[in-house]
């Protein structure tokens, strides 16, 4: 025989553990990025899209920088450029404080604004990106080891950068380590400098910038 009525506690007993049993039996969904990325390319050469690189690992933010002069009429407008590494590489690298083969290194760059919302002074990023970069080392594919690859949005396949353009030249004369600018990387500085993996040129650039303070 059924009875007639439950008791409140009785019920507040019965929907507590009702709540509890669907809590524990409920699993859910997470999606995570790859661990391992490496670059991918089309049969003609051009580099895939670095899916997912925002989840990858961060490494720095530069505003405005530039190693060129800026261009006339270009004076006020302002960019930030921000920079991810695949996770793998960013591992190997913390403990060797130099790149692995198949590296895979992002530059967005992204309009900065002064006036939104209730900002009163410096600048925030704003609006979609602006340009993609991708610097990439693939021993076994490119004679120098890396290339640079220019990417017209971030969903379109990159467009190979010749090996004679002034950006391999100048990587090569002033990065920090393995033609990348670690320098301006502060995470990863420290790192490179305790492993004794420093050009020899970014130390000669340091000993003169010293000089010349």
């Amino acid at each position: 025989m059924f009875p007639k009525y439950t008791a409140p506690m009785a019920v507040a007993s019965l929907l507590a553990a009702c709540l509890a049993l669907a809590i524990a039996s409920h699993k859910p969904q997470v999606v995570a990025a790859a661990a391992n990325v490496t670059p991918a390319y089309t049969a003609s050469g051009a580099m895939l899209p670095p899916a997912n690189y925002r989840e990858w690992v961060y490494l720095t933010t530069g505003i405005d920088m530039s190693y060129f002069p800026k261009p006339a009429g270009m004076e006020d407008h302002s960019m930030f450029d921000n920079v991810f590494v695949n996770p793998q590489a960013y591992r190997s690298f913390l403990e060797t404080g130099t790149w692995p083969d198949k590296t895979v290194i992002v530059l967005e760059a992204r309009e900065a604004r002064s006036k939104g919302s209730i900002n009163q002074h410096g600048h925030f990023q704003a609006g979609s990106v602006m340009d993609l970069e991708v610097h990439v080392k693939d021993e076994a594919r490119f004679p120098g080891k890396w290339a640079f690859f220019s990417f017209d949005s971030a969903g379109g396949n990159g467009t190979l950068i010749p090996q004679g353009a002034p950006c391999y030249s100048c990587h090569t004369a002033h990065a920090a380590v393995d033609t990348t600018f670690v320098q301006f990387y502060p995470t990863l500085l420290p790192i490179a400098q305790k492993k004794g993996t420093l050009s020899e040129a970014y130390l000669k650039d340091e000993a003169a910038s010293a000089v010349n303070k």
